[in-house]
């Protein structure tokens, strides 16, 4: 295997080794993919304010998600099908992130179920949910959750549709025979006749809940007793209602640059969210774009209570399964301990708005 210095090279490697479809599936955006790109560049544009002369002798990267003590602030975001790229799926990457002490949140989407992800992979876990048109089949999705020790759910909030990914269409996607979704394997779908594998999924894609509101919020707060998370909140109005609505926090996605192109970057939306929520100290969490322990960085200095990496993970897990994700977690902490010692930060705590520099400051600046 070639030498891997940082998690880029997995993606270029896993491209190698997975099947065009699977590549393109999980690498591809919507229409022109210029979020997809606009959500690693963006980081590009944010500079550094180091401090000199500070004991970095002894780097603490620990930190604590809703009451959660976790090694460091990067945590495993929700994405679909790992059996598409490793045949352990979701319980290697789910067992990579418990070894690296933090957070595996399993998607809606999952190609293993939320049980035996529980029973073989240790650790904390959070929940992705996707809301569908049967009540009855979020209910059921909940309560599994909850009983297999899943800390928390996070509500994807920002696909009333599926967006236009055209790389998918090309190919015309659809899952192999021995790739389902295992998270709805165990739940009463009478309405579903006796469809499996890609008509599995076309059925699920098709009850996705358009009119999903924030009343719908609410209205999990009373089936459960588990933190509720938003996932998919890009603006400070969105974020105001959501803190009205008593969620637990707030993740700065939008979907991977896979739902609505020419939305700005998840960095670049970062302090607008932070601003609303700070007051009310609800926790905010980046997911998108994270490629580097630099801008694992960034994203706290500008308010992130943690970040989630998406697919670093799935390109990780394609190369070399378990020991791949791990290393690719284990790569990003090195990269954040060593930008703490070099920009002068011991703690987390020491990471503060002054240690970077954004185009905005450097346009306020210009002005005086």
């Amino acid at each position: 295997m070639a030498l891997i210095t940082n998690v880029s090279d997995y993606e270029e490697l896993a491209k190698q080794k997975l099947p065009k479809m699977v590549y393109d599936f999980y690498a591809g955006g919507a229409e022109d993919q210029w979020t997809l790109k606009e959500n690693k560049e963006a980081f590009s544009k944010i500079l550094f304010r180091p401090r000199v002369l500070i004991d970095v002798s002894h780097i603490d990267m620990s930190t604590s998600i809703l009451g959660y003590k976790i090694s460091m602030p990067i945590m495993v975001a929700p994405t679909a099908l790992h059996k598409l790229a490793h045949q352990e799926g979701e319980v290697a990457s789910a067992q990579a992130a418990a070894a690296a002490g933090t957070i595996m949140t399993l998607s809606s989407w999952s190609s293993c179920s939320i049980e035996e992800v529980s029973s073989i992979a240790p650790g904390l876990r959070f929940f992705q949910l996707s809301v569908f048109k049967d009540r009855d089949i979020v209910q059921q999705l909940v309560r599994r959750a909850e009983n297999a020790g899943y800390k928390a759910i996070a509500v994807t909030v920002d696909a009333p549709r599926l967006g236009r990914r055209e790389a998918d269409v090309r190919n015309r996607f659809r899952l192999p025979e021995n790739v389902v979704l295992k998270c709805f394997e165990g739940l009463d779908l009478s309405k579903m006749d006796k469809t499996k594998g890609s008509g599995l999924a076309a059925y699920a894609t098709s009850q996705i809940d358009s009119s999903l509101s924030w009343k719908d919020i609410k209205w999990l707060q009373t089936i459960t007793g588990l933190p509720i998370l938003v996932k998919g909140v890009i603006t400070a109005e969105d974020a105001r209602i959501a803190i009205e609505c008593g969620v637990a926090g707030i993740i700065v996605s939008n979907h991977g640059g896979r739902q609505l192109d020419y939305l700005p970057a998840t960095i670049s939306c970062l302090e607008e969210v932070v601003r609303e929520a700070k007051g009310r100290r609800v926790p905010v969490f980046l997911d998108g774009g994270i490629r580097r322990g630099t801008d694992v960085f960034k994203a706290l200095a500008l308010g992130a209570s943690g970040v989630f990496i998406g697919r670093p993970v799935l390109f990780a897990l394609a190369v070399d399964g378990r020991a791949g994700v791990r290393n690719a977690l284990r790569m990003l902490r090195d990269e954040l301990e060593i930008t703490m010692a070099l920009s002068g930060c011991a703690s987390l705590k020491d990471i503060t708005r002054d240690r970077v520099i954004t185009e905005r400051d450097m346009i306020r600046r210009s002005r005086i």
